[in-house]
């Protein structure tokens, strides 16, 4: 297995493989987009399995959201006001950097962003794991509205950023698991989150230029695999297939998998490495590229 380098930059998570001297092929990168109450950090486990494939993995927060977790936690008013097109932007801007296109793999509204990203032409593939509802999903079901309920219930929450609490946590995330359990994942991963996206997710089919709007009928985008989990009260697998028939006209490749007993915590869920697995070896399926080094 190839020597492991985790850089933490302050700006997010960046793991490295070392590909074993020079004169090896360019390794290709992905680029990891976390989702709503929660930090790049989220990725530390797929971040260092990919690594350990030969692959430059960047797991950078949203805007505002690097550095200390605690500090974020006691106030989190810069992220108060941030919105869906600043963090587009954002990832926009670190893929512009690279020396060539990456997989993009997103959760949750990580994914949403993916789907805008490719859409843009950038990325070499993308995979939208349980990603939060673009323009034209036009019914959620109850667990969805359930956990989005309590931001969008007050309107001045529009410009606000609040946490899950622990019991909210448990419902939307980690379901699966006991209450002591989910309060450990909390405790270790959840943030406020800036309630603005969620307003803009939620009323985008009544704005004529919603910032969560994609073009579904273009044909030059890189492929596209969305993934769903059959226990999931954030993102059902209903919404998940909504979001892949609005594709059905597109020329571009778009593919759907179900893994039926995945929560949204599908990041850290035990087996999450099945989900991780897949989704790699779909993007490299998808564009016959390979890693510039690999595990044994």
């Amino acid at each position: 297995m190839p020597w492991l380098a985790c850089q933490d930059r302050g700006d997010g998570l960046r793991v490295e493989s070392d590909s074993g001297g020079n004169g090896m092929p360019q390794r290709t990168s992905i680029v990891l987009i976390h989702g709503l109450w929660m930090t790049a950090l989220s990725w530390e486990k797929w971040s260092a399995r990919y690594a350990a494939h030969g692959y430059d993995v960047i797991a950078r927060s949203w805007p505002g959201m690097d550095g200390d977790i605690g500090e974020l936690r006691r106030d989190p008013s810069r992220i108060a006001t941030l919105g869906i097109n600043a963090i587009v932007d954002h990832y926009e801007q670190l893929i512009g950097g690279l020396d060539s296109p990456p997989f993009i793999i997103g959760h949750s509204f990580g994914g949403l962003i993916t789907q805008i990203l490719l859409d843009r032409g950038l990325g070499a593939a993308g995979v939208a794991i349980a990603p939060a509802p673009v323009k034209g999903i036009l019914f959620l079901p109850l667990s969805t509205l359930k956990v989005s309920f309590p931001a969008l219930s007050n309107p001045a929450n529009n410009h606000r950023a609040v946490p899950l609490t622990a019991e909210q946590f448990h419902y939307a995330f980690t379901n699966n698991l006991s209450e002591e359990e989910s309060l450990a994942v909390y405790e270790r991963y959840a943030v406020p989150g800036p309630d603005h996206v969620l307003f803009q997710a939620a009323f985008a089919n009544f704005n004529p230029h919603a910032a969560t709007a994609v073009d579904f009928r273009n044909d030059e985008r890189a492929p596209l695999l969305l993934i769903s989990g059959g226990n999931d009260h954030v993102s059902p697998a209903s919404v998940v297939e909504a979001n892949f028939k609005l594709y059905e006209k597109s020329k571009a490749v778009t593919e759907y998998r179900n893994f039926p007993s995945r929560t949204h915590y599908t990041l850290g869920q035990d087996g999450w490495e099945e989900v991780a697995d897949y989704a790699l070896e779909w993007a490299e399926s998808r564009t016959r590229r390979q890693p510039a080094a690999s595990a044994g």
